[in-house]
């Protein structure tokens, strides 16, 4: 009896604990933070952590998205944005959408992400040096703590600096 009993609780215990965080997650700052595709658990409680926006910028199709992500963003009353970039293919008109979504957003508590946080910490850094005049060096910590940009990223990335004119190269 005592054994079922102890079960039960260690059952019920399991049930109420929080879903874990979405790989990858970085918090930029008290409204931005960045990650990889979190669980259906997790999108659930966005509002009550406070969330206000989403943005999800790997195509539906990938295998990882959750499906009923918009419904279940929705369902909170939160905002629920979608750019769906090719993770090969990165092109500089995925970056100015980007742009125009994060401004009309970043006054709220946003969450950008897409499978692995390669795609959002990406072009949040280069929102955030481009757009908000942040310091690369720092911008880059965020980017850092996920991966290197190769091959495509990498290029979108040194190519949207030098055109703005900001000599950073961390590679």
């Amino acid at each position: 009896m005592r054994g079922g009993i102890l079960a039960l609780a260690l059952l019920c215990g399991s049930a109420l604990a929080a879903p874990a965080p979405p790989p990858n997650l970085v918090v930029i700052d008290a409204r931005l933070s960045t990650a990889g595709q979190p669980s259906a658990e997790w999108l659930a409680t966005l509002k009550e952590q406070g969330y206000e926006a989403v943005l999800y910028l790997a195509p539906a199709t990938v295998s990882d998205a959750v499906r009923e992500e918009p419904q279940l963003v929705a369902a909170q009353g939160l905002i629920w944005r979608h750019i769906p970039i090719p993770f090969g293919a990165p092109t500089a008109a995925h970056y100015e959408e980007f742009v125009r979504q994060l401004a009309e957003l970043r006054e709220r508590k946003l969450l950008v992400h897409c499978q692995v946080n390669m795609r959002a910490s990406s072009l949040t850094f280069l929102y955030r040096v481009l757009v908000e005049g942040v310091d690369p060096h720092e911008a880059w910590e965020a980017v850092a703590r996920v991966w290197t940009p190769q091959g495509p990223w990498r290029r979108l990335m040194l190519d949207q600096l030098r055109r703005r004119g900001i000599a950073f190269d961390p590679f």
